[in-house]
């Protein structure tokens, strides 16, 4: 069944210039890339965001972190997308990320990961419209 799922490339990731890389490895692995631009995350869209996270010792280190800079915001659709791009980006704390990953290669701690999946079709669903009310 085809999914699609959320993407965005964090402001670590644009300041490491790594958008055309991220971008050709989902392209290479044969992904289809429905829709991207370039997005200032407001704050009131970064507390949507990671609604689940409110309340967290983590929650305002993400919100400034993804607040600090644009991103790039992408959809991508394939069969079981969610997944793949789960295992193409590696474990969220790029210290301890596989290496070949995206965050294995790019990123070296749990906030400056490079970037961002949907981990659900449910979650991605969310994160879309919330990116891409359009595609709504």
């Amino acid at each position: 069944m085809v999914e699609q799922t959320l993407v965005f490339i964090k402001p670590d990731g644009m300041a490491k210039r790594l958008v055309g890389q991220i971008v050709g490895r989902y392209e290479e692995k044969g992904l289809n890339l429905v829709a991207i631009k370039r997005v200032e995350i407001t704050r009131e869209m970064a507390e949507r965001h990671y609604a689940e996270h409110a309340g967290k010792t983590f929650f305002e280190g993400i919100i400034a972190s993804v607040t600090a800079s644009p991103v790039v915001a992408m959809v991508w659709e394939a069969p079981d997308v969610v997944a793949i791009i789960r295992l193409m980006n590696g474990a969220t704390n790029g210290a301890v990320a596989q290496p070949g990953t995206i965050r294995g290669d790019y990123a070296a701690n749990f906030t400056d990961n490079v970037v961002h999946a949907s981990d659900s079709p449910e979650s991605a669903r969310r994160e879309i419209s919330n990116f891409f009310p359009e595609l709504g």
